[in-house]
């Protein structure tokens, strides 16, 4: 009941301005006092971050710490396709007409949360970062980044209420899509932005989201080469991932409802594409 009442009185707010008015709050010294309580509230692990609480001087500081060293080992099998990050797999499978059921009656159209048209069906993974989880986004699966996309939107929640209430959330919200050619064929990593989430960073460029400014597609030359677990990106709250690729090119071990870090294996290059590559 009280996240419905959440979702209904977020449909009354102005969520673009108050995620930034929320970010801004976030970035400033007085956010200081509510480090504790959001520590105590959420239930935030400090005890791998890269420096002691008393070194983060705002709330948003708390919520784009790094980790110490070595707190999240990156599976290195040949084959391997790891977390990017930590967070709750809310959906992992195949696409259905082009449509990847998010929630029950929810269904989300791939093609509309890249903002870019393709036929037939791809396999998907869906993880949902809570406000008491690692907020760094990082690289799945070594690989060239070939363009990223920015697409503008709303900012709704995205916890799993606001997911069964809001009709196509995840292709209303702010979004970025970072494609990958990788040496199984094409990776996309799509970062979904939430209310709250008055930022998304990438690692390579200097975009920044929520800023006010317009839909914007980037190619980058000479492309940079990520390895497997690079920092890709930085949430600046909690928020979604998405992982899409062609079908068939990924065996998934993951179910839904498991709960993922960063570096563990989602699943395995299949094996056509193993013997081949």
């Amino acid at each position: 009941m009280k996240d419905a009442v959440i979702v209904s009185l977020l449909s009354l707010t102005p969520r673009k301005r108050g995620a930034r008015t929320m970010g801004w709050f976030a970035r400033t010294k007085a956010s200081r006092m509510m480090v504790r309580l959001f520590i105590r509230t959420y239930g935030v692990d400090v005890s791998e971050a890269e420096f002691p609480l008393a070194a983060y001087p705002t709330l948003e500081a708390l919520f784009t710490r790094k980790l110490r060293a070595g707190a999240r080992p990156i599976h290195d099998a040949p084959a391997a396709i790891v977390s990017p990050v930590d967070g709750m797999v809310a959906f992992v499978g195949r696409t259905t007409g082009g449509l990847v059921e998010v929630a029950p009656g929810r269904p989300t159209t791939i093609a509309h949360l890249l903002d870019e048209p393709f036929d037939g069906e791809r396999d998907c993974v869906v993880i949902y970062l809570s406000p008491k989880d690692y907020h760094r986004v990082h690289v799945p699966r070594e690989g060239a980044v070939v363009r990223w996309r920015y697409v503008p939107g709303t900012l709704w929640p995205v916890f799993p209420a606001a997911v069964r209430r809001v009709k196509k959330l995840f292709e209303k919200n702010e979004r970025v899509a970072v494609r990958f050619d990788t040496d199984h064929g094409p990776l996309d990593v799509v970062l979904v932005g939430a209310f709250g989430v008055g930022r998304i960073t990438l690692s390579f460029c200097d975009l920044v989201t929520n800023s006010g400014g317009k839909a914007i597609v980037g190619e980058p030359h000479p492309r940079p080469e990520l390895a497997r677990g690079d920092e890709l990106g930085v949430f600046h709250l909690g928020s979604t991932v998405v992982l899409v690729a062609p079908p068939g090119r990924w065996r998934f071990t993951v179910a839904k409802g498991d709960r993922v870090r960063v570096g563990v294996p989602l699943g395995e290059a299949t094996p056509l594409l193993t013997s081949v590559g």
